[in-house]
């Protein structure tokens, strides 16, 4: 029997949604194990003063859960 844990977080980048939810993904996966699903709960783009784009994502990781 396996339990999982879900958990938000958000990824950012100047290029596109993609590359948002990449970068949030493979930055929590430098410190969680056992990822398994990654949803996408949220998307919105941020626009600066200068007109400059910032494509955020939100995402539910789920991952094994490890008893300490």
């Amino acid at each position: 029997m396996s339990v999982y844990r879900v958990i938000d977080v958000i990824g950012t980048s100047e290029s596109s949604w993609e590359d948002a939810a990449r970068e949030a993904i493979s930055t929590a996966a430098e410190s969680l194990h056992d990822l398994r699903i990654a949803e996408v709960t949220k998307q919105d783009v941020v626009v600066g003063d200068d007109e400059t784009l910032l494509f955020r994502v939100r995402l539910q990781l789920s991952f094994k859960y490890a008893p300490e």
